[in-house]
């Protein structure tokens, strides 16, 4: 079936062209700075272009050591190794967060001990923590949903109590702050992503962010397969060899030089990310104000990078069936974050579907709007008079049919 859209006077006409849900930006000296690594012949790993990436991060975001890897996956089970997690270990975790948050310790035989989230920024909530640590918790694992901060100060108050690791999955979270704090540098450790659908991109590739300073030499072991050859190129040694289980977490130089150029450019797409925010604000706010939805909380002790745009709605149904809807007149918006504990993984750590209902609750009525760079304004009204169609006709109200103008009418009359 082809896309359709609405005109103004409710009429579907078929449309030129999709709005995806995500794209990367290329902003002009990617391609230059992957010819110059090229060029040299250092295209392997730890070259010119991943040192500047890394002591760009340290220095903009006040991390003591930053090391680039593969993917955020990499950095988060270099973390965990960090940890010293071992078999019969507990991690406290939100259940709602990607895969590899959970999985980067599951796969050292630590059990993940899954906790519910705030319903207002879809973060960990701290005051579910305490109750969630006994003799055997080793660590907490939170993530910074969508780039907006985690409530660290409790958090490392928490950790401190206990004895415990803090790793800050940051993923979402370059260049985002926790009260002038940068997201990822307030834990033991954090990691960063450079995923194809985050702000800043290289396709794939990621950074451990080591903020306790005794933790940094085995970090760089681990990172290079096990051995001291960092030591080793910086002279503190005379050769290198094999001295602790690691692996090959070095991302390729190549990598490493269009994420320069991204990096370099992290204002720009910042406040870029910060406009398609505002804008999409003003134009759901009068369905906000009409109960129809919610738009994104940000705390006021929170900046941040408006790393996605997501809206939450009433309920499952209302969810599915517009995202459907906007499939239908090409638009591509998307839920989230499937709870881990509702799994197959998590059923096999003894939860079942219940045991978090605020966490299901909201997994099941997020929608994630297209968000990307180069996304125009006539683009985003474009899905915004499709989800005021939606939310004011059939979808919201089960009518046989509606009148658009009348829905715009009607909701610019609670407009504040």
């Amino acid at each position: 079936m082809s896309a359709t859209s609405l005109r103004a006077d409710g009429v579907e006409q078929p449309v030129s062209a999709a709005i995806p849900f995500t794209k990367p930006w290329v902003l002009g000296r990617e391609l230059e700075y992957v010819a110059e690594a090229v060029r040299t012949g250092a295209i392997a790993g730890d070259g010119p272009f991943t040192r500047r990436c890394a002591r760009l991060l340290e220095e903009r975001f006040g991390i003591r050591k930053v090391l680039m890897t593969p993917s955020c996956t990499a950095a988060l089970e270099l973390a965990a190794q960090l940890c010293d997690l071992r078999p019969g270990d507990e991690v406290i975790v939100p259940s709602y967060t990607f895969v590899t948050t959970a999985s980067s310790f599951v796969r050292l035989g630590a059990r993940p001990v899954f906790v519910e989230i705030r319903p207002d920024t879809l973060n960990i909530d701290p005051g579910r923590i305490e109750d969630a640590v006994t003799r055997r918790t080793r660590a907490i694992f939170p993530i910074d949903y969508a780039g907006v901060g985690c409530d660290m100060d409790e958090i490392l108050e928490i950790a401190r109590r206990h004895r415990l690791r803090v790793v800050e999955d940051a993923a979402q979270g370059v260049n985002a702050f926790y009260k002038g704090r940068a997201l990822g540098s307030m834990g033991d450790l954090g990691a960063y992503s450079f995923h194809h659908t985050k702000n800043l991109v290289c396709g794939e590739g990621g950074a451990l962010c080591v903020n306790d300073p005794g933790l940094i030499e085995r970090a760089e072991i681990l990172r290079d397969k096990g051995t001291d050859r960092t030591k080793f190129l910086r002279g503190q040694v005379e050769k290198y060899t094999w001295v602790d289980v690691g692996s090959s977490s070095i991302p390729s130089e190549i990598t490493c030089a269009f994420l320069a150029a991204q990096l370099e450019a992290m204002d720009t797409i910042t406040a870029r990310r910060r406009e398609i925010d505002r804008h999409y604000r003003h134009r759901l706010a009068p369905l906000e104000a009409a109960g129809l939805l919610r738009l994104p909380v940000v705390p006021p002790q929170c900046e941040s990078h408006c790393r996605a745009f997501h809206i939450l709605l009433e309920g499952a149904g209302v969810r599915d069936g517009l995202m459907a809807f906007l499939k239908r007149h090409g638009v591509s918006a998307v839920f989230h974050f499937v709870p881990l504990h509702v799994s197959p993984m998590g059923r096999q750590f003894g939860y079942r579907p219940g045991d978090l209902p605020l966490t299901e609750d909201l997994a099941g009525r997020i929608l994630r709007l297209p968000s990307f760079g180069t996304i125009t304004a006539a683009q985003q009204d474009r899905v915004a008079d499709l989800i005021t169609a939606y939310l004011g006709g059939v979808g919201a109200r089960g009518a046989v049919a509606y009148s658009f103008s009348a829905v715009v009418a009607a909701c610019q009359e609670v407009e504040v």
